[in-house]
């Protein structure tokens, strides 16, 4: 997935593995540019496998086809989509352009982390609160949390193929994709799929 800072307020890059001897991963990510933020989704579906990436897909057509700033209506919409399928964990991310703030919600066992864009200060300036459950199967009463942003600062989610640890001490220098791939490398857990979506924060639109 190549960096987009040239045409969007935002850089972004994904970075994903299947879980060793597997062909299909069941963790899948969607980046969607909106009038007024972008909505970024990360998705893993229960196990791994074709059953999986099923559910994943499933959760992925309702943000791509009904994208909201709204979080808790649009993990409504995945969640009733996700009914007959092994259902999946999901994180939903909203960066907004012209306040200049991430709100986000997660079910499940994605994780969230925002990073200072500042070298000097490396440990994580917030986490994102999880929500149990699993969308398709149980779904609890869920609230959207905000951060501020400043120009620079980085948001990371990444499904739990990769070590919670992922952003301790996190070198947030070099492209976005860059950042994905190379926490990757070093937290993946190779006995399931692993994903990493990883947004840099641009400014406020003018």
């Amino acid at each position: 997935m190549r960096d987009r800072a040239a045409r969007e307020p935002v850089e972004w890059g994904v970075a994903m593995r299947c879980r060793r001897g597997e062909a299909t991963s069941g963790d899948l990510a969607v980046v969607t540019l909106l009038p007024e933020g972008v909505l970024v989704a990360a998705i893993d579906g229960l196990g791994h496998g074709d059953e999986a990436a099923r559910a994943a897909r499933t959760a992925a057509e309702v943000v791509r086809q009904s994208p909201s700033q709204d979080l808790e209506l649009l993990v409504q919409r995945c969640h009733d989509a996700l009914k007959g399928t092994r259902g999946a964990a999901i994180t939903l991310a909203f960066v907004s352009l012209s306040e200049g703030g991430v709100t986000w919600l997660g079910v499940g066992n994605v994780e969230g982390r925002v990073l200072s864009g500042d070298p000097s200060a490396p440990q994580p300036k917030g986490s994102l609160p999880l929500g149990t459950g699993v969308p398709g199967h149980e779904l609890p009463a869920v609230r959207a949390t905000r951060l501020d942003l400043r120009t620079g600062d980085v948001v990371v989610l990444a499904t739990d193929g990769v070590a919670s640890a992922f952003a301790d001490s996190l070198d947030v220098s070099g492209s976005t994709q860059a950042i994905s791939e190379r926490i990757l490398s070093d937290h993946w857990k190779p006995l399931d799929d692993g994903l990493v979506v990883t947004v840099r924060y641009l400014g406020v639109r003018p």
